[in-house]
């Protein structure tokens, strides 16, 4: 039976044929190059039943790749049985399993974890082996070999690109995660956090700091009345930011909201790479999953990298426990101080295949789609663009006044404060998810940097002074929000002490950054950054401030300053009971009708959500000094449950 013939066979399409998914006319298999053809006709010489080749052949024209990609992908046939067969063509010994012991760390062992093909075993008492990852495309070419040179069957055994990547992962493993927490600080000391005070930061900290005690102490009134005026300008330059982002959101609101870019690429899609870090994760694996399950793109054009720390046996076990589908890996991150977020993502990004790659959480259930409109709008872009962001919707607002309130903090930042800076060219604040960027510009910059607690902000402010810049795309992310404080109080600490490490990093040489980011760009990071902690460590004595200054305008006080003392009641005012205000108004008006339901009345309880912002902040300064690089784990739960 001719291959040509495959199409017209009755029984080709399947019971678990995609919906929507052409079925192969006699025409479009006329389209097929030779190449596929000639697999197809050793796929069928193999045994596997043409209904399966021929749908293989047509993703495989259709995608860019090989009928073989598309076989091992689909999850229709099984890696082993598939390369064990080709072994068996090639007179071969299969190994399935590779002892990553007899796998030395040789220089390019690494080109292994991305495109497995060769490795090289050793053994103490015979000849070293060469374990190879035969192609169909190139299996006559090997058997060719194979019959001119008899006794190089000795030497040569074949095993599975799983297999190959994983042995080529361990071997490496001590080499890697020793280069991945010093890659950043040996090639751009600047822009690492590893070093918390650099150069004469801590002497100058030293100094105000003395300065201000003195002053406390010799001139406690000017003091005083100096605090609270600086407080003042960063609390209002605060509140205008905000303000304006709520201008920009009513009147994107008014004109009709964008609907999301649809990607209209013609021709095979990139492989696009997805990273997960988990930790402690074992009761969410299912949910991920079941959400990355879901993600548009082709299966054979997805790397889905799950990266656990190698002593988190739960977590690993209720991975493997899962039907994982061919394009998810496991990587195991040795144990090796510092033990956060970035660190397992930086130790990744070495075997990434994608042109692309995005970033999420273990509890994220990203929309479907966030990856085609991710793409598009790459694609639409000018190539400085090199990272998106997409929002993050809070979903279990319902559940406590904490996660309410949460929820409108989130659709403010990611639906309204974002999206303005980025139709402003301004510095992005990245989330610590659902950000894309173009693999080989996040490669040049150095990645994440393992010691920031906030990589995402740190990475956002890195890459704009480095001249490339990020938008925001509209397909979300959901995910849950602390419910109790403690946990919320973790977190949030945990964020607060990122954005000291990244305001600190940034202002080891004030006057290079604000010529390498422009004036602008420089004076709202001090506002989003400086003012944000400044604004959250001093808010307790600000309403001490307006509490006094109010007692003050009671007591009818006449003093030669009053002046003075009613501008600052004024913007007192302005600065805590606006910034509650544009807190709520910005949020809520990002949301839709059922968010706005399911928030209810609790915005009432802004006020203490900043006073325990508050106390997060300076439990963060606390830790900067004791614990600079300790990672509060923010533990989750499946969705529906507490």
């Amino acid at each position: 039976m001719r291959l040509e013939d495959y199409p017209d066979n009755s029984g080709m399409a399947t019971a678990n044929q995609a919906p929507g998914r052409r079925t192969p006319s006699a025409a479009t298999a006329q389209l097929f190059s030779l190449a596929l053809k000639r697999e197809g006709r050793l796929l069928l010489q193999m045994g596997i039943g043409k209904p399966l080749i021929a749908q293989a052949m047509l993703l495989a024209e259709e995608h860019g790749t090989t009928v073989e990609e598309e076989l091992l992908a689909s999850g229709d046939i099984n890696e082993a049985i598939y390369f064990a067969a080709l072994a068996e063509r090639l007179g071969l010994d299969f190994m399935p399993d590779i002892d990553p012991n007899r796998v030395q760390d040789i220089a390019g062992i690494d080109t292994q974890i991305i495109r497995p093909e060769m490795l090289r075993i050793h053994h103490a008492s015979r000849p070293p082996i060469t374990v190879i990852v035969p192609s169909l495309s190139r299996l006559d070419e090997m058997a060719a070999l194979l019959e001119r040179t008899p006794p190089l069957r000795q030497s040569i055994a074949v095993s599975t690109p799983s297999a190959v990547r994983n042995a080529a992962w361990q071997a490496g493993r001590r080499r890697r995660v020793t280069a991945t927490t010093q890659a950043l600080f040996e090639t751009t000391p600047l822009h690492s956090a590893r070093i918390t005070f650099w150069g004469k930061q801590g002497f100058y900290a030293g100094v105000m700091l003395g300065a201000l005690v003195a002053a406390a102490i010799t001139l406690p009134i000017v003091s005083l009345l100096m605090l609270h005026i600086v407080l003042t300008l960063f609390y209002l330059a605060n509140f205008l930011v905000r303000f304006y982002a709520l201008g920009c959101a009513f009147l994107q609101q008014r004109s009709g909201r964008r609907p999301p870019m649809e990607d209209e690429t013609v021709g095979p899609l990139p492989v696009y790479s997805v990273l997960v870090a988990l930790y402690k994760e074992e009761s969410v694996a299912a949910q991920l999953i079941a959400a990355l399950d879901r993600l548009d793109w082709p299966r054979s054009r997805l790397d889905i990298k799950l990266i656990c720390e190698e002593d988190d046996v739960e977590t690993i076990a209720a991975l493997r426990a899962l039907p994982l589908a061919p394009e998810y890996e496991i990587v195991l991150v040795p144990v090796h101080l510092p033990r956060t977020k970035p660190k397992a993502l930086s130790y990744a990004l070495p075997g990434v295949r994608g042109a692309f790659v995005t970033v999420y959480d273990a509890e994220d259930r990203p929309h479907p789609g966030q990856l085609r409109e991710a793409h598009a709008a790459f694609m639409a872009a000018p190539e400085r663009v090199i990272c998106l962001q997409a929002p993050l919707i809070v979903t279990n607002a319902r559940q406590s006044w904490l996660s309410a309130l949460f929820a409108v903090e989130y659709a403010g930042l990611f639906r309204g404060l974002l999206p303005m800076l980025s139709l402003t060219g301004l510095p992005l604040p990245l989330g610590g998810t659902s950000n894309h960027f173009r693999t080989a510009e996040l490669r040049h910059i150095g990645g994440w940097d393992p010691y920031n607690m906030t990589e995402d902000a740190d990475l956002g402010m890195r890459l704009h002074r480095l001249g490339y810049r990020s938008r925001v795309i509209l397909r979300p992310t959901f995910e849950e929000a602390p419910v109790t404080l403690p946990i919320w109080l973790g977190q949030r600490t945990r964020w607060f002490k990122g954005w000291l490490q990244t305001w600190l990093v940034l202002m080891r040489k004030p006057a290079q950054l604000a010529r390498e980011t422009g004036w602008p760009s420089f004076a709202v990071f001090q506002v989003l950054i400086a003012g944000m902690l400044l604004s959250s460590l001093c808010h307790p004595i600000v309403i001490g401030f307006l509490v006094y200054l109010t007692w003050m305008m009671l007591q009818d006080s006449t003093h030669v300053d009053s002046w003075l003392a009613f501008w600052l009641f004024a913007c007192d005012i302005i600065n805590i009971f606006g910034s509650y205000a544009v807190f709520i108004a910005l949020g809520r008006n990002r949301m839709g009708a059922s968010e706005r339901r399911a928030v209810g009345r609790n915005w009432v309880y802004v006020p203490f959500y900043w006073l325990i912002m508050s106390l997060a902040a300076w439990r963060a300064l606390l830790e900067l000094r004791t614990n600079p690089f300790s990672w509060n784990k923010t533990p989750h739960s499946p969705v529906g449950e507490a």
